[in-house]
């Protein structure tokens, strides 16, 4: 092994330290009342500086952790929407949302950070366009909306967009809240994210097939 691969092994072996601490952090506390010298002592990290020096600015950072769990989730997706049988219903559009996002999230083991750190800069104006970039732009996503769209034909425009943030919301935020209750040890109304995404699908088939009232 030539010192130059080992200095890219160690390069990379700091970066994932960096990117699990930030992560964790980021989740509990908020982007922006983390400095990244917390960041970089939580990654046992004696240079202050490593954050700046290995990724950049805050914002870089964001988007690296942000990309990290996005490549994984869109593999399990395109995964999914690849099985889709014919005719697909909204049921399994909707399944091809959930399931690799809650899949992704029980493969990580339990505690996880990924859900509260994207609830956290969702709801940040400066980070939120980083996450959709990143995570709600892929490819598989889009085919997914296309197929939903084919399944509700005579659903307005303007509904349809209403209920695709109405989606994305209660994807965000109850993924996140289960994953803070299991960070607490409190109770959840289901035993598992398998589970959980049972919930989460049937909450988001209703909403889509929901009667409007004009």
């Amino acid at each position: 092994m030539t010192g130059k691969t080992v200095r890219a092994e160690q390069v990379s072996a700091t970066r994932e330290l960096i990117l699990a601490a930030a992560e964790r952090l980021f989740a509990e506390h908020g982007v922006f009342a983390v400095s990244n010298r917390q960041v970089s002592e939580a990654a046992g990290q004696g240079n202050n500086t490593a954050v700046g020096y290995h990724f950049g600015t805050k914002a870089d950072l964001v988007r690296a952790i942000a990309r990290k769990h996005a490549g994984q989730i869109e593999r399990l997706r395109l995964r999914m929407v690849a099985e889709i049988g014919e005719p697909a219903d909204v049921r399994d559009w909707v399944s091809c949302l959930v399931r690799p996002v809650t899949d992704h999230l029980a493969a990580l083991g339990s505690p996880t950070w990924f859900a509260r750190f994207g609830a956290q800069v969702m709801t940040d104006p400066a980070l939120r366009e980083i996450m959709v970039e990143e995570s709600l732009t892929s490819p598989s996503l889009q085919q997914i909306i296309d197929g939903l769209n084919r399944c509700l034909p005579s659903l307005p425009v303007e509904v349809r967009a209403e209920r695709e943030d109405m989606a994305r919301q209660l994807m965000v935020h109850m993924c996140a809240e289960r994953e803070r209750a299991l960070a607490d040890g409190t109770p959840t109304p289901r035993s598992s994210w398998h589970g959980a995404a049972n919930g989460l699908i049937d909450a988001l088939v209703g909403l889509w097939l929901a009667p409007v009232v004009s």
